[in-house]
């Protein structure tokens, strides 16, 4: 069968540099960081203790106050990037068919600050009997988001999560991609949500020694491919992309951001926490990416890059690129937006999608901040064009996002200009 072409028309995003997209876009292309001191919990006595967190962020502004008691926050953030993408892609919501319009909205964890009062209030209180919120369940499970987002709007096409680890809103995007093709809905809200800036989120990372201690300068803590990086710096936040069929986005006369080319899946099938050393998972899948593109290395102009700024994922990346591009590696821009928004973990994909978008939207690459000349390391090859600390003007045409997590799942995401 014909397979159906599929448009970004709406973008939404609430992130520790922006809650929204002009915000984020400006902030990310000028190279400000999101990473500061912890406000969420006393962290005080953690190994880290900073992170990219939501600022200024009201929910009360998405939900009534009786609602946002019942929501925990990694779904105040995907509401709220839900209604900015809707909006931002001026949908009718009076003429559109509800029926075809689906919500797939990831998350790597989900609820767990909920989870970590509720059952903290049971050991706390033990003694008193099992005394848990009735909202706890539907507060936590992942899927949660996407169901008050359909829930709020009356979108009663495919609607669920995707769950895997930091790659969890590239799936949801290649999920939805994939429906729309087949002819499964008109339109797909897709994306990803977290929120794990938590005591046992900050805790959990530090045991795996993960984190950067950088306690001293946080904001220059994240610094992808740097010799001295230390650990990825932990984010949360949201995005939500709008893929429309092409007729569908057409006949309304949408205004069409780019093209959803191809999407790509594979496993390192290697290590629980760790990359391949060799980057195997990661050639697979960008190599995957761009078969189902029907597109060459060579036309590709833009890689946001996992780049977690984690001493073995930066290495294994770096080499994964050179090999799967070869000459054509040399001719294009690399960039890693974590080294401004920290790692969004189920987010992150969605967020640097919309990156994506922006970039070929607006000619312009966003920078790797936080690299130092001369902090050189030898498994990196700095003859690749990493875009380091400053954002460079480029004609956009095709960019390419990856998102690898723990458990070996790869995701990687390619879109292009419009072209009727």
């Amino acid at each position: 069968m014909e397979l159906k072409r599929v448009v970004v028309t709406g973008l939404g995003a609430v992130t520790p540099i922006g809650n929204d997209i002009s915000t984020f876009w400006k902030n990310l292309v000028n190279g400000v960081s999101g990473a500061a001191p912890i406000t969420h919990f006393d962290a005080s006595k953690f190994k880290t203790r900073f992170a990219c967190e939501v600022k200024n962020f009201d929910p009360n502004e998405y939900f009534d106050k009786k609602e946002v008691r019942k929501v925990d926050r990694f779904t105040h953030y995907a509401v709220a990037a839900a209604k900015e993408a809707i909006e931002n892609s001026e949908l009718d919501l009076d003429k559109i068919d509800k029926d075809e319009v689906g919500v797939i909205v990831a998350a790597g964890i989900g609820g767990l600050t909920t989870l970590e009062q509720e059952v903290g209030n049971y050991f706390v209180n033990e003694e008193n009997g099992p005394r848990f919120n009735p909202f706890f369940i539907p507060k936590m499970i992942a899927d949660i988001a996407a169901g008050h987002i359909s829930i709020t709007y009356g979108f009663r096409g495919p609607n669920y999560s995707t769950a895997s680890a930091c790659a969890s809103s590239t799936n949801a995007l290649i999920d939805a991609f994939n429906l729309i093709r087949l002819g499964q809905a008109n339109v797909i809200l897709a994306g990803g949500a977290e929120a794990a800036v938590s005591p046992s989120g900050v805790g959990g990372f530090n045991a795996l020694t993960a984190l950067s201690t950088r306690n001293d300068e946080p904001e220059k803590a994240s610094r992808p491919f740097s010799k001295s990086r230390d650990g990825f710096v932990i984010g949360e936040g949201a995005g939500c992309v709008v893929l429309e069929e092409l007729e569908h986005a057409l006949a309304r006369g949408a205004n069409i951001l780019c093209e959803m080319a191809g999407g790509g899946l594979s496993a390192d099938a290697y290590h629980m926490t760790a990359t391949h050393p060799e980057g195997l998972g990661a050639k697979l899948v960008m190599g995957r990416a761009l078969k189902d593109a029907k597109m060459k290395p060579e036309e590709v102009d833009y890689i946001n890059v996992h780049g977690t700024s984690t001493p073995v994922g930066d290495i294994s990346e770096a080499k994964a690129i050179k090999e799967s591009f070869g000459e054509a590696a040399y001719k294009l821009n690399i960039s890693s937006t974590k080294s401004m928004t920290g790692h969004l973990l189920g987010a992150a994909g969605a967020v640097e999608a919309i990156a994506c978008v922006l970039a070929i939207r607006d000619g312009i690459v966003p920078p790797t901040i936080n690299h130092a000349e001369g902090d050189d390391d030898e498994n990196i090859d700095y003859n690749l064009n990493f875009t380091f600390n400053k954002a460079q003007k480029r004609d956009v045409r095709v960019a390419l996002s990856n998102t690898f997590g723990f458990g070996g799942h790869n995701a990687s995401v390619i879109f292009k200009k419009f072209v009727k």
